[in-house]
This record gives structure tokens, C-alpha cells and sequence, in this order.
């Protein structure tokens, strides 16, 4: 059980970062108090790269091998501020419960892995082998694992904690999501002369009929690869007396693991062909999303809009390692997967690297009004997280 000094010190950093408002894009306040707090607290290296993402580390004196545990900063906006019970950026605690914007997705878990890691470091005065790192991740809500890959290149991990909500449950595996584009291309004319052009969103209706039919691919443990419309735009818009000539429709699918950007717009690329066979007038295509956002560095970030799933075996040496640890210090984890997609896409299903989910909180108390952390679960995320490295770094 963390010390009553410790247990402040992880409710007061996680006050702190609350109360750094740092939307995608905006998260210059969350980094800079991570730094002054990892610097603080007797980090070896406080590094902050051209996204914006801040990375601290601590070293061994004996070689080993390198632990990193990843959180990201950024937060989704707050709507209806008014109607919340308690301010979104004053970081209140009423009973029990820290309130406000980001403490379980996922400023809590950030909060708790920079003061294990300090922990850690003064309680073995540095004589563990290896390396720890954490990472503060920026523009993880706008697209996950694209940020992250800057880390990985940086710290060449050979584990990885993904800090998302799992009370404290340990998860390893999720389905990732890709983002698909598809359009069609007719020709504009006045709608009182509608024989005269081809209505876009005619030939996309039929489309979208056709692509309904695909039957979804599917994983024994992650369930379905799930494609499903989420939004559709025609131009001109808005289009009075005009047929649209364009219509835009996006779809979310989720992705299994093995599946590549090839296989997944595969089925979707030979239904198109066929429709454009059957069908002279419909000219379409399939293909992924580009997200490009500013950092709050000034530089730009920019990614397909495809992140990988992943699964790894619960029989895995490192998984079983951490449990192991986690249970000898009176946790009782369950092994189960992320319903979510994570910066694990990157990590594991892109890089490879050993990765499990540890993290605070309910999954379900993302992105909602009234978001609060336990200072309870906050407290023994940082417990949990200080076994990780004693089961890790050995």
C-alpha cells in the first residue's frame, strides 16, 4: 500500500494536470507540468520531441532492457460545460472521486506511472537493470498510434504499458480501426434538367446498398470486423437547383488481427469494380482517411487513418511475469482485451513490441460528462505499475 506521502503526491499531480486544459493539439500545459515534475522528482532525461510529446526516463546502472509506459495528454473537448456538476478543469475531489476532463482517459494513469517510476528509482537507489520511460502522448484522440511511432523510434522499447482504463485488469490484445473513404463521381446539372447530369448520391445509394452485402471477417477472440457507415456528404453543398456531381460517404471498420490495408480494402475494391462494370454511368472509389493536424510545437502530424489489432497469447512470458508479480503483492487481474483502440496499435500490431493494457478507472467513463477517477484506483494504478517493473526489470 502506497505511503500517505505517496498517495498526495500522485492525487496532487494528477490535480495538477486537470487542471491543464490540453485538447489535441493544446496539450503545451499537461507537457510542461509533466516536466517540471519528472525533473523534479529526479528523472535522468526530460526530452520533448517535434510532436509535442513528452518522454522522461529513468536509468539502472546495470543493463537491461527498456520499459515504456505510455499515456497520452491530449483530451477530448468538454461540451456543455454548464451542465456539468463539477468544473471540467478544477480537479475537485467530493467523495472520493477527482473530477474533470481527463482523469480517467487518461491523465490519472499518467499521473501514476511518473511517480512509480520515482518511486521505483529511489526505493532500489537505481540498482535494477535497465531502463523506464514514460511518455505524456500528444493527438492520441485525433488518431492512435501515429504520435507514438516518433516514441518507439526514440526509446527502442522491449515492453510497452498502455495506461488506457482497465481496473486494474491487464489487457492484451484489441481490434484496431481503419477509417474508409469511399466516392462517387457524377456530372452537375440544373435539377430541372436532371437527365442532363448524374447525381452522385444516386449511384453511392447503390453502393451503399451493395457494400451492406459484404459478409464482415471475424476473430474467435475480438469478434467481428465490423464495417459500418458513419457518414455521408454530397457537394455543392448546399446544392439548390444543382445535382451533386460528388458524394463522400466514411466508413468505421474494425480491424482484426493479421488484417493489412491491402486485405481490408480488398473485398471492398473487387465490389466496386463489378458495380462499375455492371454500371457505365458510376465512376467510384475506395480508399483510407488522412488525418493532418498541428501539434502544439507548430509542426504538423499527419497519419492514414489505419491502426492495426493485436492479440498476444496470455500464456506469454511477460504476461504471466506480470501477473505473477501483481498477485504476490494482492492484486488479482484478469486477463481480457481492450474494446477500444489504443496506442497499441502502433506498439504492438505496427512495431511488434510486447504490450499489455494496465490502467485506472472504467473504460466507460471516457468521454463523458461529469468524468472522475477514484482516487482509490489511482492510488493502486501506481502500485500495479511499480510491480510491472519489478516483474519487467529483473
Amino acid at each position: 500500500m502506497l505511503s500517505n506521502d505517496r498517495a498526495e503526491q500522485v492525487i496532487g499531480l494528477c490535480q495538477e494536470m486537470i487542471r491543464q486544459k490540453s485538447y489535441s493539439g493544446e496539450e503545451q500545459g499537461a507537457a510542461a507540468v509533466l516536466q517540471k515534475n519528472m525533473k523534479e522528482m529526479g528523472f535522468d532525461e526530460v526530452t520533448i520531441d517535434r510532436y509535442g510529446n513528452i518522454i522522461g526516463c529513468i536509468r539502472g546502472n546495470i543493463p537491461g532492457k527498456k520499459i515504456l509506459f505510455d499515456g497520452h495528454i491530449d483530451t477530448v473537448p468538454v461540451t456543455e460545460e454548464d451542465k456539468w456538476e463539477y468544473p471540467p478543469f478544477a480537479a475537485e475531489i467530493h467523495d472520493g472521486k477527482i473530477y474533470g476532463r481527463g482523469t480517467s482517459d487518461m491523465k490519472g494513469a499518467v499521473s501514476a506511472m511518473t511517480c512509480a517510476a520515482a518511486d521505483f528509482a529511489k526505493d532500489t537507489g537505481r540498482k535494477f537493470p535497465g531502463e523506464i520511460y514514460v511518455a505524456g502522448v500528444v493527438h492520441e484522440e485525433c488518431f492512435e498510434g501515429v504520435a507514438a511511432r516518433e516514441i518507439s523510434k526514440y526509446v527502442k522499447p522491449d515492453y510497452v504499458v498502455i495506461g488506457e482504463a482497465s481496473q486494474l485488469n491487464i489487457k492484451i490484445g484489441q481490434r484496431g480501426r481503419a477509417e474508409i473513404v469511399v466516392e462517387t463521381f457524377g456530372r452537375a446539372c440544373h435539377s430541372a434538367n436532371p437527365e442532363k447530369g448524374i447525381n452522385s448520391v444516386y449511384k453511392m445509394a447503390k453502393v451503399i446498398e451493395a457494400i451492406r452485402g459484404l459478409k464482415p471477417t471475424s476473430h474467435p477472440v475480438l469478434g467481428d470486423g465490423i464495417l459500418e457507415l458513419t457518414d455521408i456528404k454530397s457537394s455543392p453543398y448546399p446544392g439548390a437547383s444543382v445535382v451533386p456531381e460528388y458524394c463522400r460517404v466514411t466508413y468505421d471498420r474494425r480491424l482484426l488481427v493479421g488484417e493489412t490495408k491491402e486485405s481490408v480494402l480488398a473485398p471492398i475494391q473487387e465490389l466496386l469494380e463489378k458495380l462499375m462494370e455492371e454500371d457505365p454511368d458510376l465512376k467510384v472509389k475506395a480508399s483510407y482517411a488522412v488525418g493532418k493536424e498541428i501539434c502544439h510545437t507548430g509542426n504538423e502530424i499527419e497519419g492514414e487513418r489505419f491502426f492495426p489489432g493485436w492479440l498476444y497469447d496470455e500464456k506469454a512470458a511477460f504476461v504471466q511475469d506480470v501477473c505473477r508479480e501483481l498477485r504476490g503483492i494482492g492484486f488479482d487481474p484478469q486477463i481480457t482485451q481492450y474494446n477500444f483502440c489504443t496506442n497499441g496499435s502502433h506498439y504492438a500490431g505496427e512495431a511488434g513490441i510486447p504490450t499489455f493494457g494496465l490502467g485506472p478507472s472504467r473504460e466507460n467513463l471516457a468521454h463523458t460528462m461529469n468524468e472522475y477517477i477514484e482516487t482509490e484506483q489511482l492510488t493502486k494504478v501506481t502500485e500495479c505499475y511499480y510491480g510491472v517493473m519489478k516483474a519487467l526489470l529483473k
